[in-house]
Protein backbone atom coordinates (compact mmCIF):
# COMPACT_ATOMS: atom_id res chain seq x y z
CA UNK A 1 0.00 0.00 0.00
CA UNK A 2 1.03 3.69 -0.47
CA UNK A 3 1.48 4.73 2.77
CA UNK A 4 4.10 2.00 3.97
CA UNK A 5 5.90 2.59 0.62
CA UNK A 6 9.60 4.47 1.16
CA UNK A 7 10.34 7.76 0.99
CA UNK A 8 8.34 11.32 1.07
CA UNK A 9 6.44 12.34 -2.06
CA UNK A 10 4.35 14.94 -2.55
CA UNK A 11 1.54 15.15 -5.49
CA UNK A 12 0.85 17.58 -7.69
CA UNK A 13 -2.39 18.62 -9.39
CA UNK A 14 -4.73 17.27 -10.00
CA UNK A 15 -5.07 15.16 -7.02
CA UNK A 16 -3.49 18.13 -4.45
CA UNK A 17 -1.24 18.64 -2.14
CA UNK A 18 -1.42 15.13 -0.42
CA UNK A 19 2.01 14.43 1.34
CA UNK A 20 2.49 10.41 2.34
CA UNK A 21 5.22 9.58 3.87
CA UNK A 22 7.05 6.93 6.52
CA UNK A 23 9.93 6.03 8.97
CA UNK A 24 13.04 7.28 6.59
CA UNK A 25 16.17 4.97 6.26
CA UNK A 26 13.58 1.82 6.09
CA UNK A 27 14.07 0.24 2.19
CA UNK A 28 10.48 0.48 0.25
CA UNK A 29 8.37 -2.72 0.14
CA UNK A 30 8.76 -4.49 -3.49
CA UNK A 31 5.06 -2.95 -4.28
CA UNK A 32 6.20 0.52 -3.88
CA UNK A 33 6.05 1.70 -7.26
CA UNK A 34 7.91 5.16 -6.85
CA UNK A 35 10.75 3.76 -4.97
CA UNK A 36 12.64 5.62 -2.36
CA UNK A 37 14.58 5.10 0.85
CA UNK A 38 13.83 7.59 3.63
CA UNK A 39 14.62 10.41 0.74
CA UNK A 40 12.25 12.67 -1.11
CA UNK A 41 11.76 11.36 -4.55
CA UNK A 42 10.16 13.23 -7.35
CA UNK A 43 10.69 10.47 -10.39
CA UNK A 44 7.70 11.24 -13.08
CA UNK A 45 7.60 7.51 -13.35
CA UNK A 46 7.15 7.56 -9.07
CA UNK A 47 4.25 10.21 -9.72
CA UNK A 48 2.42 8.66 -12.18
CA UNK A 49 2.48 5.56 -10.29
CA UNK A 50 1.19 7.31 -6.87
CA UNK A 51 -1.37 9.32 -8.94
CA UNK A 52 -2.77 5.86 -11.00
CA UNK A 53 -2.81 4.03 -7.45
CA UNK A 54 -4.88 6.90 -5.59
CA UNK A 55 -6.71 7.73 -8.48
CA UNK A 56 -7.72 3.64 -8.90
CA UNK A 57 -8.56 4.10 -4.70
CA UNK A 58 -10.81 7.56 -4.98
CA UNK A 59 -12.57 5.83 -8.03
CA UNK A 60 -13.32 2.77 -5.87
CA UNK A 61 -14.16 4.75 -3.36
CA UNK A 62 -17.00 6.36 -4.68
CA UNK A 63 -18.53 3.70 -6.39
CA UNK A 64 -18.11 1.31 -3.69
CA UNK A 65 -22.07 2.87 -1.99
CA UNK A 66 -23.72 2.27 -5.64
CA UNK A 67 -22.48 -1.45 -5.92
CA UNK A 68 -22.84 -2.35 -2.48
CA UNK A 69 -25.74 -4.52 -1.96
CA UNK A 70 -28.66 -2.88 -0.25
CA UNK A 71 -27.49 0.57 -1.65
CA UNK A 72 -30.15 2.86 -3.16
CA UNK A 73 -28.43 2.59 -6.38
CA UNK A 74 -28.94 -0.57 -7.06
CA UNK A 75 -32.09 -1.39 -5.46
CA UNK A 76 -34.31 2.12 -6.28
CA UNK A 77 -35.43 4.37 -3.11
CA UNK A 78 -34.95 2.99 0.60
CA UNK A 79 -37.67 5.83 1.84
CA UNK A 80 -40.66 6.77 1.54
CA UNK A 81 -41.06 9.84 -1.51
CA UNK A 82 -44.27 11.87 -1.65
CA UNK A 83 -45.04 14.59 -4.39
CA UNK A 84 -48.26 16.81 -3.98
CA UNK A 85 -49.64 17.03 -7.88
CA UNK A 86 -52.64 19.05 -7.08
CA UNK A 87 -53.12 21.24 -3.86
CA UNK A 88 -56.44 22.27 -2.13
CA UNK A 89 -57.30 25.46 -1.45
CA UNK A 90 -58.34 26.24 2.00
CA UNK A 91 -58.31 22.89 3.43
CA UNK A 92 -60.64 22.12 6.36
CA UNK A 93 -60.08 18.45 7.10
CA UNK A 94 -56.88 16.57 6.46
CA UNK A 95 -56.54 12.77 6.41
CA UNK A 96 -55.63 11.12 10.05
CA UNK A 97 -54.72 7.95 11.66
CA UNK A 98 -58.59 6.08 11.79
CA UNK A 99 -59.80 7.89 9.16
CA UNK A 100 -61.72 6.05 6.22
CA UNK A 101 -60.82 7.37 2.90
CA UNK A 102 -62.71 7.18 -0.54
CA UNK A 103 -59.54 6.66 -3.31
CA UNK A 104 -59.21 7.04 -6.41
CA UNK A 105 -55.11 5.59 -7.85
CA UNK A 106 -53.05 3.62 -10.35
CA UNK A 107 -50.44 1.75 -9.56
CA UNK A 108 -47.56 1.48 -11.61
CA UNK A 109 -43.88 -0.13 -11.30
CA UNK A 110 -40.63 1.54 -11.99
CA UNK A 111 -40.67 0.48 -15.38
CA UNK A 112 -44.06 2.07 -15.85
CA UNK A 113 -45.96 -1.05 -16.25
CA UNK A 114 -50.08 -0.57 -14.26
CA UNK A 115 -50.35 -3.55 -11.97
CA UNK A 116 -53.52 -1.69 -10.64
CA UNK A 117 -55.59 1.03 -10.67
CA UNK A 118 -59.70 1.81 -9.44
CA UNK A 119 -60.03 4.06 -12.52
CA UNK A 120 -60.59 1.06 -14.81
CA UNK A 121 -62.93 -0.21 -12.58
CA UNK A 122 -64.81 3.08 -11.98
CA UNK A 123 -65.02 2.28 -8.39
CA UNK A 124 -62.83 3.98 -5.78
CA UNK A 125 -61.37 2.09 -3.20
CA UNK A 126 -62.66 2.60 0.43
CA UNK A 127 -60.26 1.61 3.50
CA UNK A 128 -59.69 2.66 6.86
CA UNK A 129 -56.11 5.04 7.24
CA UNK A 130 -53.34 3.60 9.39
CA UNK A 131 -54.90 0.53 10.53
CA UNK A 132 -53.01 -1.80 8.59
CA UNK A 133 -55.45 -2.52 5.60
CA UNK A 134 -53.50 -1.35 2.89
CA UNK A 135 -49.90 -1.51 2.68
CA UNK A 136 -47.30 1.04 5.08
CA UNK A 137 -46.39 3.22 1.89
CA UNK A 138 -50.13 3.87 2.08
CA UNK A 139 -50.72 4.26 5.53
CA UNK A 140 -47.55 6.81 5.76
CA UNK A 141 -48.03 8.54 2.70
CA UNK A 142 -51.55 9.29 2.29
CA UNK A 143 -51.70 11.47 5.95
CA UNK A 144 -52.70 15.19 5.61
CA UNK A 145 -53.86 14.81 2.73
CA UNK A 146 -57.30 17.33 2.02
CA UNK A 147 -60.12 15.98 -0.45
CA UNK A 148 -59.66 16.87 -4.00
CA UNK A 149 -55.71 16.50 -3.47
CA UNK A 150 -53.65 14.43 -5.91
CA UNK A 151 -50.31 12.51 -4.48
CA UNK A 152 -47.57 10.74 -5.94
CA UNK A 153 -46.11 8.24 -3.48
CA UNK A 154 -43.19 6.28 -4.84
CA UNK A 155 -42.85 3.45 -2.09
CA UNK A 156 -39.75 1.14 -1.42
CA UNK A 157 -40.44 -3.03 -1.50
CA UNK A 158 -39.86 -2.56 2.39
CA UNK A 159 -43.27 -0.55 2.67
CA UNK A 160 -45.01 -2.24 0.01
CA UNK A 161 -45.04 -5.89 -0.62
CA UNK A 162 -41.58 -6.57 0.30
CA UNK A 163 -39.63 -9.77 -1.23
CA UNK A 164 -42.25 -11.79 -1.67
CA UNK A 165 -44.15 -9.24 -3.98
CA UNK A 166 -47.96 -9.91 -5.30
CA UNK A 167 -47.73 -12.09 -7.60
CA UNK A 168 -47.68 -12.49 -10.66
CA UNK A 169 -48.26 -8.74 -11.57
CA UNK A 170 -45.71 -7.19 -8.95
CA UNK A 171 -41.93 -8.91 -8.54
CA UNK A 172 -40.77 -9.44 -5.20
CA UNK A 173 -38.01 -6.07 -4.19
CA UNK A 174 -40.33 -4.12 -6.17
CA UNK A 175 -40.20 -0.09 -5.68
CA UNK A 176 -44.25 0.52 -6.43
CA UNK A 177 -45.34 4.35 -8.09
CA UNK A 178 -48.94 5.03 -6.77
CA UNK A 179 -50.81 8.58 -8.48
CA UNK A 180 -53.78 8.84 -5.59
CA UNK A 181 -56.23 11.26 -5.69
CA UNK A 182 -58.33 11.82 -1.88
CA UNK A 183 -62.45 12.03 -3.08
CA UNK A 184 -63.66 11.82 0.67
CA UNK A 185 -62.69 11.82 4.40
CA UNK A 186 -65.08 10.10 6.53
CA UNK A 187 -64.33 10.76 9.97
CA UNK A 188 -64.21 8.78 13.36
CA UNK A 189 -65.37 9.75 16.09
CA UNK A 190 -62.66 9.25 18.32
CA UNK A 191 -63.20 7.06 21.31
Amino acid sequence: MPPACGGRVEVPPPLGPTVLCHAGGNPPPPYCPWGGNGAATGTAEGLAAMQLWLGLALWLGALGPLLAPGSAGAEGPRKLQIGVKRRVENCGLRSRKGDVLTMHYTGRLEDGSEFDSSLGRAQPFVFSLGTGQVIKGWDQGLLGMCEGEKRKLVIPSELGYGDRGAPPKIPGGATLVFEVELLKIERRPEL
